[in-house]
């Protein structure tokens, strides 16, 4: 794994060091700073949990003010390993149902990934301006969506893996990662990565994914934070009934 990238604080805001270009814009939010109440305190984004719609949409405005970002597309998420090509900039927020990972090449549009434990990885192409980003839970990390999102760039906007930056949000991390029944769950390539009897390293997983899809491996951060242990994050794992933090990425 990379060295641990340095993440900046802003409010209750995180960014990659690795992601500092005048081309990008991004962030990854906490729970903190919103405006829903309990369980889904503070800044839930996701709809269809039993928070308040007008609650979801104020938090999605404060991230967009934030970020100064017109619009939002999301992605439905459904665990799978379809990638959806963002070709026109949205009149509105947009969120596409049956997607799990989002590219773009097109300015002024946050690419959001909804979270409680699982990652949001981010894609940045700088050669060819053009940004992607997966979500990827243990479901998406055995259908190898990273690879799915990585190849989309290459076939849509001629990204070569090797220019690419990646980063890997604060998730659930190997401490936590607990899988008691990985033999009917995960394919036995993911047995290696067990750090001690049932407990997993996703984080190692995502970033030989990344390196097998052509990343290089000194291109590739990892927050290593993670959001079982911290309680500035939701956890699906920790709380069960709970909102998702935001990851965002966009070109400026």
């Amino acid at each position: 794994m990379n060295a641990i990238e340095f993440l900046q604080p802003n409010g209750n805001m995180l960014v990659f060091p690795a992601f500092a270009s005048p081309l990008l814009f991004h962030g990854v939010f906490n729970r903190l700073g919103g405006v829903s109440q309990a369980p889904w305190d503070s800044r839930n984004v996701s709809f269809g949990l039993g928070d308040r719609p007008e609650h979801v949409l104020a938090n999605r405005e404060r991230i967009k003010k934030s970020l100064s970002c017109a619009h939002l597309v999301s992605a439905g998420q459904v665990h799978g390993s379809n990638v959806y090509i963002v070709k026109e900039k949205p009149v509105e927020d947009l969120e596409v149902k049956g997607f799990d990972a989002l590219i773009t090449n097109l300015s002024g549009i946050g690419l959001m990934i909804q979270q409680a434990d699982c990652q949001a990885v981010m894609l940045f192409d700088p050669e060819k301006r053009a940004i992607g980003i997966a979500h990827a839970g243990w479901r998406g990390s055995v259908a190898d969506i990273i690879s799915m999102t990585v190849s989309a760039m290459n076939q849509v906007y001629a990204t070569d893996p090797a220019d690419l930056i990646a980063t890997v949000s604060p998730s659930l991390g190997p401490c936590c990662a607990e899988f008691i029944n990985f033999i009917i769950e995960l394919p036995e390539s993911f047995h290696d990565y067990q750090v001690r009897p049932n407990y997993f390293d996703f984080w190692a997983i995502s970033h030989d994914q990344l390196c097998s899809a052509g990343v290089r491996s000194e291109n590739i951060y990892a927050a290593r934070i993670c959001t079982q242990c911290n309680q500035d994050y939701f956890s699906y794992r920790r709380e069960k009934e709970t909102g998702r933090f935001a990851s965002v990425i966009g070109l400026r």
